[in-house]
């Protein structure tokens, strides 16, 4: 069995950039089509047994029909050309609200050819895998809401719920595998994390309210290959064991913290007892550089900044983030319309000031914060920040905090 294997696809993200005047789509959302393009270009070209997306179609539980459309399309090429496949429900395709409609209940509801959505916990056999050898073992977003209302517990005892709830997960699959017939290949796909996993800083994700699932149940040598979604950086779990644990990561970088992780999907070779993988770079994904630098001089400043971003042909169509940190009286030499032309080839450029105060007024040993008054505090955080025109600040707060203003003409 060859399969394809991706996820996390969120083709209508589009937090960076502008439109596109032609199609009228954000750029962003083009980067994101042109990767799922190039996917399943691959699953026809290389004519694949099935097709697995293991989650997250969209950004959100509500996608415009546009890219509703825009989804449909891709899908229904690999409909239109037999490959089986297989979507299952992310978190970010189910609506939290009892009875309503995912984000890809279409391809259920129309039953489109050669296309079938997994939305809930279930054992596929070849009968219901339009005669594939190969079983499959399905695990969609469990949301921690869900679980709570489906478990007569307490919502504060929520590490107790997961351990309930992990339990009878393991108990299902157990008896699954015990149903599964051994002769013929098995691939799990879930949507969740798993135990010893790591996250990127992508902010999708959410720690703390996830079910995480045991290592040991997804590493279970009675599978053949696992395919994971949810976890938006790239890994095995498994790395150089059987099965092949993976998370291929989004197809597209979501922000900037997978600027320096690469995008891919799965080709997999899945045979009984022996699978091989293999990672194809999406090599057209948009690049993110992340810079940082910290001032501790007023000395070339612009020289220094420019220093710290890539050269010229590297910043071309890249979005970057620049973030510089510098002792406050330093604001007059960064000058933000010089980067910006500097950066003018970027995708886009995003400049982060922020200004320190280097010093602290420190108070005599016998004085202490209670023992000053408004005013002094006042003067004492003017000397601090060392604001410009502190004597005329100082002056209109004493007006104000005395209530009088006739020499000012400052109501209060």
């Amino acid at each position: 069995m060859r399969i394809l294997h991706f996820a996390d696809a969120h083709i209508d993200m589009a937090n960076y950039g502008r439109h596109d005047p032609e199609t009228g789509l954000p750029l962003r959302v083009l980067d994101f089509l042109k990767s799922l393009d190039t996917i399943v270009a691959a699953a026809i070209d290389e004519a694949v047994d099935m097709v697995i997306f293991a989650g997250d179609a969209y950004k959100d539980r509500s996608p415009a029909p546009t890219f509703q459309r825009e989804w449909g399309r891709r899908i229904i090429r690999l409909s239109q050309a037999k490959i089986p496949t297989l979507l299952l429900v992310g978190n970010h395709d189910v609506s939290p609200a009892v009875g309503r409609a995912h984000a890809i209940q279409e391809f259920d509801t129309l039953q489109v050819p050669y296309v079938r959505v997994l939305q809930r916990p279930e054992l596929l056999k070849p009968q219901d895998l339009w005669g594939l050898p190969v079983q499959v073992i399905a695990l969609p977003w469990i949301s921690r809401s869900g679980l709570m209302a489906s478990l007569d517990r307490s919502t504060t005892d929520t590490s107790e719920v997961f351990a309930d709830i992990e339990s009878r997960i393991s108990d299902l699959i157990g008896n699954w595998l015990e149903e599964a017939d051994s002769n013929l290949p098995l691939i799990l796909t879930a949507h969740a994390s798993v135990q010893g996993a790591k996250f990127g800083s992508e902010r999708m994700v959410m720690l703390g309210s996830d079910l995480v699932l045991p290592g040991s149940l997804v590493k279970n040598p009675r599978f053949d290959y696992v395919a994971l979604g949810h976890i938006h950086k790239p890994q095995d779990l498994n790395e150089g064991g059987q099965p092949p644990v993976i998370y291929p990561g989004s197809i597209e970088r979501v922000d900037f913290g997978e600027a320096a992780d690469d995008r891919y999907f799965i080709i997999a070779d899945v045979g009984r007892g022996k699978t091989s993988v293999d990672w194809r770079k999406l090599a057209g994904a948009r690049r993110f550089v992340d810079r940082r630098i910290v001032l501790t001089s007023g000395e070339n400043v612009m020289e220094n900044l420019k220093d710290a971003l890539p050269r010229q042909k590297e910043i071309e169509g890249a979005i970057i983030r620049l973030t510089v940190e510098y002792p406050r009286e330093y604001d007059s030499l960064v000058d933000e319309s010089a980067l910006r032309k500097y950066a003018e080839a970027a995708f886009e450029f995003h400049l982060v000031k922020r200004p320190q105060v280097e010093a602290r007024i420190r108070l005599p040993a016998d004085q202490t914060i209670s023992s000053l008054s408004p005013l002094d505090l006042l003067d004492q955080y003017w000397r601090a920040a060392k604001i410009e025109g502190a004597e005329a600040l100082q002056k209109l707060a004493q007006e104000i905090i005395s209530g009088d203003n006739s020499s000012s003409g400052h109501p209060l």
